[in-house]
């Protein structure tokens, strides 16, 4: 086994490979431009990743921790499930928002950019995916609603406010409010007489 040395860079390389893969994309990323980021030369970055595929997963596997700790984390200050699903969104938005480099990487590179890595790429996404399938599951939904197209539609609509979003208008808390109580009036079951 190869002890690594104590100057290791990998960290400072992620960083700068979430900023490049964030701005431009995995294609248009070269192996020198991603080293010459961290003044390291080209095959230096071979001795932490053994290729940019690589070099990509690991970042992408940040970004989803990280924004998978700040959902956690958001959801699990709240009991009631819609205030946990409203929560957990909000806390998305504010990754997604907060022009994060890393975050950037999980929202814009989709697997099919990366055909060598997509399989560990699709696995990373559906872990994040299955964060919000529990937070869906745990609503109380009338029976035929179809759970994963809600899921679906709401994760789709959060990723979109990327495109639309200008801050200063909105609060991510508050585009995350106005989704869930759409959502809320139109899905939750009507109270019972003995309720109202």
């Amino acid at each position: 086994m190869a002890v690594r040395r104590s100057h290791n860079r990998a960290q400072q390389l992620l960083d700068a490979a979430a900023r490049q893969f964030g701005e431009k994309g995995l294609r248009a990323c070269s192996v020198r431009e991603l080293a010459g980021a961290v003044r390291m030369l080209p095959g230096s970055l071979y001795y932490h990743f053994p290729n940019k595929e690589a070099l990509l997963v690991a970042v992408y596997a940040q970004g989803v921790k990280r924004i998978s700790d700040a959902v956690l984390a958001a959801a699990d200050r709240e009991r009631d499930p819609w205030r946990r699903l409203e929560a957990a969104c909000a806390a998305h938005l504010e990754a997604l928002l907060g022009e994060g480099d890393y975050a950037q990487v999980v929202i814009r590179v989709r697997p099919a950019d990366a055909p060598r890595a997509a399989a560990r790429l699709t696995a990373l996404r559906d872990s994040y995916d299955a964060l919000f399938a529990g937070l869906v599951r745990a609503l109380p939904l009338p029976a035929r609603t179809d759970r994963r197209a809600l899921r679906l539609m709401l994760l789709g609509a959060l990723n979109w406010a990327q495109t639309w979003y200008r801050p200063g208008r909105n609060s991510p808390r508050r585009i995350a409010r106005q989704f869930v109580r759409l959502l809320g009036e139109r899905l939750r079951p009507a109270p019972r007489a003995s309720e109202r």
